[in-house]
């Protein structure tokens, strides 16, 4: 274990550390030591929150009289028998803090009715308030943990309990609706159906055989559920509302910000699935958290990792390397013995980012970076990607969407193990749906790190449909690695909280949000933009009907065009990043 005094230490590399925070998905069995360092634990506390449903609790103290400072973890994943939850137990108690263990209402021995995010908000407050009145506690309290393990601690921070000095969410989302359930206003469906039906549509972890990659284009989308035997009421809410309404303005904890006055240790991946959440969280936090001191206190860390992150150093098909694993447990010890400890400052700049392709970490003063040249990209007629405009008489370029024929998923920042991350696209080389640009092989190393947005300019024949970008790198060895996608919907081309159909075959500009990445360009390597309109299943089908979201049965065949003249230049805009002098 880390020792205090190495907490202040940016150690990369393999260890115990590694593994300490992987996602509740992924938490790999290991022997539990036969010494544990607690003084006293009791288990399966019923905690009563303010409409007198219990939760189930465990707490485990350090040996010494305390009272101590408190690590609270709140689950969904298992009842905290684990090795992995036993390890943050052992973690927390060596290291002098008293650390508590909850299941959330009604998953496992918690007494309630299950229902993902909304029941956080008042259960963590309560929770906190439970923790601060007891004898053992000194009425300081962080919150840790990985994906909803994340989402609780943003929930809780909207209430502002005074005991909550600090969090460090992994891999969190904090736009549900633009994140979680409808990027680009196109549904999550491999993740939200495989998470939201198949792991937790009941009060513990299920593990029916269902191929979730294969067995989701069932039609129409809000009898799918049922239709692969399970009744889950919060799947066919999600599916029942396709708008950015007022059932997911509550859960946009970006624009909550002004509501939190918490620190947080903001934890990401390049390939995670929520990426643009822990981005976004960072930045809006860092401007608009309610108090100064929450607003110094954001940390940023992005790793070459996917959803379970820090576990290994391939993601998809790409090595990162060695320096891809940091010393976890260090890292956080460090954060939270400042804020609950009054320990030194968290050592060096507020953002840490590996930039993939060199593979090594650097730090920033901020994020996005200020030194910054957002550079256009233009898509030209014969298939090149550059900084030169196009010129007046360059003819659009077409291709055929077919929903009964999508473009498989192959990568991306998604949940699923087997698809996530880094893989070579040339196995849909040969598809004629996909329309490809490329720059010429690079003379000098280009890096580009921060946000990257596509423009596009395109019609279609039918009054819905959707448009995706991806945009890879050509490696030396011709592999074709795939860096960040997006996608629009085009009935939200105005926005999320309404939709307009299109007017076939007229002329519309689109812009897709395609995340953000870090990587540096060796000299002889090239970028690809990739322009189609499916990925799936990662992403639900647009059957191109204009009907009403999860409600269609029939599909049409969909004939695109994609503009790419002076007038109407589809280009995308990358985030270079000078050389240093």
């Amino acid at each position: 274990m880390v020792g205090r005094q190495q907490s202040a230490r940016w150690i990369l590399g393999r260890g115990l550390g590694a593994v300490m925070v992987l996602c509740a998905l992924t938490v790999g069995a290991s022997a539990v030591a036969a010494a544990e360092p607690f003084g006293t634990v009791r288990y399966h506390q019923m905690v009563p929150m303010r409409d007198e449903v219990r939760l189930a609790t465990d707490v485990y103290l350090p040996p010494g009289p305390g009272p101590f400072p408190t690590l609270l973890v709140r689950d969904i994943y298992g009842n905290g028998s684990a090795p992995g939850r036993q390890r943050y137990a052992r973690w927390a108690t060596e290291n002098g803090y008293a650390f508590v263990f909850q299941n959330a209402r009604g998953r496992y021995d918690s007494e309630g009715q299950w229902y993902p995010y909304f029941q956080e908000i008042n259960d963590g407050y309560d929770t906190l308030s439970w923790i601060e009145g007891q004898a053992w506690s000194n009425g300081k309290v962080g919150m840790f943990g990985t994906s909803y393990l994340a989402s609780v601690q943003w929930l809780a921070a909207l209430g502002q309990h005074p005991a909550l000095k600090a969090i460090a969410p992994a891999m969190s989302p904090g736009n549900y609706y633009r994140d979680v359930a409808y990027p680009g206003g196109a549904f999550s469906l491999l993740s939200r159906a495989s998470w939201g039906i198949g792991l937790v549509g009941s009060r513990t972890n299920m593990s029916f055989p269902i191929d979730w990659i294969s067995a989701i284009d069932h039609l129409p989308l809000r009898t799918l559920d049922r239709s692969l035997g399970f009744d889950v009421p919060h799947f066919r809410d999600w599916l029942a509302h396709p708008t950015y309404d007022e059932y997911w303005k509550p859960l946009n904890l970006e624009a909550r910000a002004p509501e939190m006055a918490v620190p947080a240790l903001n934890i990401g991946g390049w390939y995670d699935v929520f990426l643009r959440s822990t981005l976004g969280s960072y930045s809006t936090m860092k401007r608009e958290a309610a108090t100064a001191e929450a607003r110094a206190g954001q940390r940023l860390v992005i790793g070459p990792w996917p959803h379970g992150w820090n576990a290994k150093t391939v993601t998809g098909e790409e090595d990162f390397g060695p320096e891809a694993l940091i010393d976890a447990e260090a890292l956080q010890l460090e954060f939270f013995d400042h804020w609950l400890k009054e320990g030194p400052a968290p050592a060096g700049a507020p953002v840490k980012l590996f930039v993939m392709g060199e593979n090594r970490w650097r730090e920033e003063a901020e994020w996005p970076l200020a030194r910054t040249v957002y550079t256009p990209y233009y898509l030209h007629g014969d298939g090149a990607l550059s900084p030169e405009k196009p010129g007046a008489g360059q003819a659009p370029k077409t291709y055929t969407y077919d929903p009964q024929d999508p473009v498989p998923t192959l990568g991306g920042n998604i949940m699923r193990p087997e698809l996530r991350g880094s893989f070579d696209q040339r196995p849909l080389d040969g598809r004629t749906d996909i329309l490809r640009f490329e720059t010429a092989a690079l003379e000098a190393p280009l890096e580009i790190t921060g946000p990257i947005r596509a423009v596009l300019h395109v019609a279609t024949d039918g009054p819905d449909t959707d448009f995706m970008a991806k945009l890879s790198v050509i490696k030396a060895d011709n592999r074709v690695m795939n860096l960040v996608d997006g996608v629009l919907r085009t009935r939200f081309r105005e926005g999320y909280e309404r939709e307009v159909l299109l007017t076939p075959g007229e002329p519309v500009r689109l812009e897709l949000d395609l995340w953000a990445t870090s990587y540096r360009l060796a000299p002889g390597e090239r970028l690809r933009l990739d322009i189609t309109s499916s990925n799936f299943p990662r992403l639900a089908r647009n059957l191109n009907t204009g009907e009403p979201f999860g409600e269609g049965v029939a599909s049409r065949v969909a004939q695109q065009t994609l503009y790419l003249d002076a007038a109407r230049p589809s280009h995308v805009v990358l985030p270079v990043i000078p050389p240093t002098p």
